[in-house]
């Protein structure tokens, strides 16, 4: 009889627990860049009452009988599918199309650079603050690669004598997570001239002089470069946005803030440029929205209704018949 009633607590217990899960997937509908969870139960141990036994030349066997002991929880699992597009137009509103998060980091520890609390998030809503540093909306710096503002390199089209400059980065080719920098505007650079007034490289032996270009405007690409354009007609990188993909993204940390954190079952950081090596692209001008169905959460609610209101007749059954026996020494 004391079957039946723990058998029914264990029910009331992951019910309640898939209802917890659930209320958190329908209260994060609109959240920015949310990834629902899903329960996952699973049996208990059973009590073996007789156990099995081989055939042998005079009798057939045997099957074992058990009665199991309830149930338990055996996982909240993650969906990481893609959500859906949102347009808003604002330039440092990006959202990945593909696998990857944006690396966010909270400060560094030494002159290195090194990141020791960065996080991972998929809610692509960033903007500039007050001394030009890319930031999440908690105040956490968008990690990148930073381009050198002293390192450009300029060409000029034959045909129409426009300039390009060819930027190079402070880490070449894909950086390590430790060597990750906070990404910033570069609102002023020194433009190294030749005698004939045409921009060259900084250390260039035809430079003769100099001039001083303000940033107007800028763009984040789809390969996560941030291209400003200067008050002399010259679109100049001023760094770019790295992602991190990992082997398991079921093993990541919920943190709070619709941010994850690397842990022992997540495996590392893989760093690597927008749309290359199983990066996503991104899209500026857009955020991916929460990936609850809520068709399905709703029908989720009402299972986890009915499994709690099942346990609690099981239990207040048990009960009933316990009660029986008693009444009947009575």
């Amino acid at each position: 009889m004391l079957r039946s009633l723990f058998a029914g607590i264990s029910g009331l217990r992951v019910n309640q627990t898939m209802l917890d899960v659930t209320g958190n997937n329908i209260a994060n509908a609109n959240t920015t860049g949310f990834k629902s969870s899903t329960t996952v139960f699973q049996d208990t141990l059973s009590q073996m009452l007789t156990a099995g036994s081989v055939p042998t030349a005079q009798t057939g066997g045997t099957n074992p009988i058990q009665i199991g002991l309830g149930v338990q929880l055996a996982s909240t699992s993650g969906n990481f599918t893609q959500g859906s597009a949102q347009t808003t137009g604002r330039a440092t509103d990006l959202m990945i199309s593909g696998d990857g998060f944006f690396i966010l980091g909270s400060g560094s520890d030494n002159a290195t650079g090194e990141q020791p609390n960065q996080v991972y998030t998929r809610a692509g809503s960033f903007s500039w603050d007050n001394s030009g540093n890319l930031v999440a909306p908690d105040g956490k710096f968008v990690m990148g690669n930073e381009a050198d503002p002293t390192g450009y390199t300029y060409t000029t089209d034959p045909a129409t004598g426009a300039y390009t400059a060819t930027a190079t980065y402070a880490v070449s080719g894909t950086p390590t997570t430790n060597t990750l920098t906070s990404l910033h505007q570069i609102q002023t650079i020194t433009v190294a001239t030749d005698a004939d007034g045409n921009p060259v490289a900084t250390g260039d032996a035809s430079a003769t002089g100099s001039y001083t270009a303000t940033l107007t405007s800028y763009e984040i690409g789809s390969d996560g470069v941030i291209r400003g354009t200067y008050d002399d007609g010259i679109k100049r990188d001023m760094g770019k946005l790295e992602l991190a993909t990992f082997t398991n993204t079921q093993g990541l940390n919920k943190v709070g803030d619709t941010e994850f954190a690397q842990a022992a079952n997540s495996g590392q950081a893989q760093i690597g440029d927008a749309g290359s090596a199983g990066h996503g692209n991104l899209t500026a001008g857009a955020l991916e929205m929460s990936n609850v169905d809520l068709a399905q959460e709703f029908t989720n609610l009402i299972l986890a209704q009915r499994g709690f209101e099942a346990s609690s007749k099981v239990i207040t059954t048990s009960d009933s018949i316990l009660e029986d026996l008693i009444q009947m020494k009575r």
